[in-house]
């Protein structure tokens, strides 16, 4: 049973009575801290003090803390910066309810202030300005999108193996992710911007730029949090770090600024596929109607297009994704060697994969979703209550228990507990790709979240991971770097190394260097 907690601040004493917070709860087990997972000046994990679920350790604990708890419901009592409750929730049937009733549970704005900094945009928007930039953004994620962006990542990787690793036979990788963020934008530049440059162009910045436009993302995207935590005055003054985050900044919206103009100067209007281009023609033809948007506006979806890791579009996400991926395909060689034998047999004479044979390759697909239930890029979903209402739950025991949900609970969705949740996934910590070969608990696998509010650029991020999974694999083995320093690790020792991770606008590993061996 938990007890009454006080709190000292200075002066000043806090009395947290949980019990009598909780009774509104059903004396939910789960966190009594000082701090809510929404204060972000401090997102670590104390005993007491943070549950600290934005950090990275939410991803390492999974579903520990609801075994703990009992439930697949958990309750986080906090005291400052004012008495409130949220609830955390593992359980696949509450979750899908949660996340279809968009007007029952609208999202809090207040986590997505981080994605405001060039403007407005869908992700961070509810209500009638959703809908408003639903209509404006929907159109771009085609068909014809998703096939540019398959040849376009094609091409891209030829130029790769080409022009960059030529007839190496072995290519040492220091950190995976200088591999797949480079690939990431460069795709996300023509097939989503219409900026088809080569791997050799993009090293120097053009004229009027002092950062490439890859740098100026990755460092923005990177980050992205000290928008909020800093004034603008003190990140342009501050630390090194600092400054050269105000740089890239200010650099990613000339970028983005010069892209916009670009395209309205051209005096041929040609059909393009790209996202940017579907982005301006539909915002054009929203004219009469009085929707549509100013410069800022566009600029604010454009920002969400190249680094949101939530939705509507996944750059990064696919890079991060990606990295873990090939982290652990070197890591577990009979997973990269069934993936390999996969490949061969829709293309045994090595040819180049089409887009139309995208379905054919279910083990690369497999594979990516895998490392998105072992490693999702958004650890939580936050959401709040409009309306009195509850929840049902059950233990491991297959007990049940009606939790009450008042008005204004904030309700979090907890990727990682509900990916490992054993209820409903055999051997949950395991790398096994070919749980997703047949039936799987889809309800219990969200790493694109659902709903109305579910990832339209899902096929964007699809495509362009398999294409990107199918022809490295098919032409390299990956494996692990060599140190002398870490000669004697075990297993167990080198996967929690490479695995290691951060969480930005999205989770990524910290330091992986790998080896690709020519096959």
């Amino acid at each position: 049973m938990y007890k009454p907690a006080v709190i000292h601040l200075g002066n000043s004493t806090y009395l947290l009575n949980t019990e009598r917070a909780l009774c509104k709860y059903s004396n939910l087990p789960g966190f009594r801290t000082l701090f809510s997972d929404r204060f972000v000046w401090f997102p670590f994990r104390v005993d007491g003090v943070s549950p600290g679920l934005q950090s990275e350790v939410n991803l390492y604990r999974k579903y520990k803390d609801f075994e703990e708890a009992g439930w697949d419901i958990m309750a986080g009592v906090s005291a400052f910066p004012s008495s409130e409750v949220t609830l955390y929730l593992a359980d696949p049937a509450v979750i899908k309810d949660v996340i279809g009733a968009r007007a029952r549970f609208p999202k809090p704005m207040g986590p997505y202030r981080i994605l405001l900094a060039f403007g407005p945009n869908l992700v961070a928007s509810e209500g009638e300005e959703w809908k408003r930039q639903r209509r404006l953004v929907a159109p771009a994620f085609s068909e014809k999108n998703n096939r540019l962006v398959w040849d376009e990542t094609v091409r891209i990787l030829y130029d790769l193996f080409d022009n960059v690793w030529g007839k190496q036979n072995t290519v040492v990788v220091d950190n995976i992710t200088d591999l797949t963020v480079p690939i990431t934008l460069l795709v996300i530049g023509v097939a989503g911007f219409g900026r088809r440059i080569t791997w050799n162009e993009d090293a120097v910045a053009p004229a009027g730029h002092k950062m490439t436009f890859k740098d100026a993302l990755n460092i923005v995207s990177r980050n992205l949090f000290l928008q909020i935590l800093f004034p603008r005055w003190l990140l342009r003054w501050g630390t090194p770090t600092m400054r050269r985050f105000h740089t890239a900044y200010h650099e990613l919206g000339q970028y983005m600024q010069e892209m916009i103009d670009a395209r309205r100067a051209a005096e041929v209007k040609e059909e393009r596929h790209d996202l940017f281009s579907s982005l301006l023609d539909a915002n054009e033809g929203l004219a009469e109607s009085g929707e549509k948007l100013t410069d800022r506006g566009l600029m604010g979806n454009v920002f969400i297009f190249m680094v949101a890791g939530t939705r509507p579009f996944r750059t990064l996400t696919s890079a991060h994704t990606l990295a873990y991926a090939f982290i652990l395909l070197a890591l577990y060689q009979d997973e990269q060697e069934k993936l390999y034998q996969a490949i061969k047999a829709t293309l045994p004479d090595g040819r180049t994969p089409t887009y139309e044979e995208f379905s054919s390759f279910s083990y690369s697909m497999a594979v990516f979703n895998e490392t998105l239930r072992l490693f999702p890029p958004v650890i939580t979903i936050p959401k709040q209550s409009a309306e009195d209402t509850s929840f049902t739950t059950t233990n491991a025991a297959g007990e049940k228990r009606t939790i009450p949900v008042p008005k204004g609970t904030f309700v979090t969705v907890h990727t990682p507990g509900l990916h490992n949740n054993p209820k409903y996934w055999d051997d949950p910590e395991a790398f096994k790709p070919a749980r997703f070969l047949g039936n799987y608990p889809r309800d219990a696998f969200l790493p694109f979240s659902g709903g109305p509010r579910g990832c339209i650029g899902r096929g964007f991020s699809e495509t362009e991971s398999i294409a990107v999974l199918t022809l490295i694999i098919s032409r390299y083995r990956v494996e692990v770097k060599e140190e002398p320093q870490f000669a004697g690790e075990t297993f167990e020792q080198r996967k929690a190394r490479l695995t290691k991770s951060k969480l930005s606008v999205t989770l990524f590993p910290e330091r992986a260097p790998l080896v690709f061996k020519r096959r």
